[in-house]
């Protein structure tokens, strides 16, 4: 149906992991190829080390997400595994980067799409580390090193960040409500939809609010559906959550 939108997040597609390739793959090319917009909310990748890595594992992914743009446009917004995401990537595989929060209007509803760890204010040492990577002259630098290098460095990122959140407790990876409270004053939204904490659901907040969590592809799909603002949220972990 073409007037669907659909919004996606946390596949962190992984070479290791070709099953949530395959089912990426599958819903590229049946699910989404009947909706008008694609949203991908971050994290598209396990890890990204920039657009000079060929990445061939994900060669078919690359193609078929381009041969989709032909039809349905689509949107991505980084994440914190692959905000080094640039222009190359999103030419080869037709989608357009957006910058987060980004306000959409669907039906009657004001969105707000972002990818949701600017939301987890309390764990302090990520978003340290994230104002680092994040800026600039950190991701010249990064940038300016051997292809082999970075991969080397991005995999022992990850490696620390494992060690590091299995040390967290759940309530400090989750979001803050003050954070989530100001987004909605801030930005004049009524719903925000982000991925990130892989909690998905749909959280009704009063003065007609909700926050929508997307689930990560761990490996079955999990994917939001709007029609003209109706919105249906589909994940095999989340039961009658149907928004009217």
């Amino acid at each position: 149906m073409k007037d669907e939108t659909l919004f996606i997040s946390d596949l962190h597609l992984d070479r290791n992991k070709p099953e949530i390739s395959l089912n990426f793959l599958n819903f590229i090319k049946t699910r989404a190829s009947s909706a008008r917009v694609l949203y991908i909310l971050g994290d598209l990748f396990e890890v990204w080390s920039g657009d000079d890595d060929p990445a061939e594992e994900f060669t078919e992914i690359f193609d078929a997400l381009k041969n989709l743009s032909t039809t349905t446009k689509i949107y991505f917004l980084h994440g914190n595994r692959d905000f080094l995401v640039g222009p190359q990537l999103a030419q080869k595989a037709g989608f357009e980067i957006i910058q987060g929060p980004h306000i959409i209007q669907q039906g009657s509803k004001r969105m707000a799409l972002l990818h949701g760890d600017e939301l987890c204010t309390d764990d302090i040492d990520y978003q340290k580390f994230k104002r680092m990577v994040r800026s600039q002259q950190w991701q010249q630098d990064f940038l300016s090193k051997p292809l082999s290098e970075r991969l080397q460095i991005t995999a022992q990122l990850r490696q620390q960040s494992k060690s590091e959140m299995a040390a967290k407790t759940a309530s400090i990876m989750d979001v803050n409500q003050l954070a989530v409270t100001k987004v909605f004053d801030e930005l004049n939204v009524d719903t925000i939809i982000h991925g990130h904490t892989h909690r998905p659901g749909i959280h009704p907040l009063g003065k007609n609010r909700q926050r929508i969590v997307l689930g990560d592809w761990s490996p079955d799909p999990s994917y939001l559906i709007s029609l003209d603002g109706e919105l249906e949220l589909i994940d095999p972990r989340v039961i009658d959550q149907a928004e009217t």
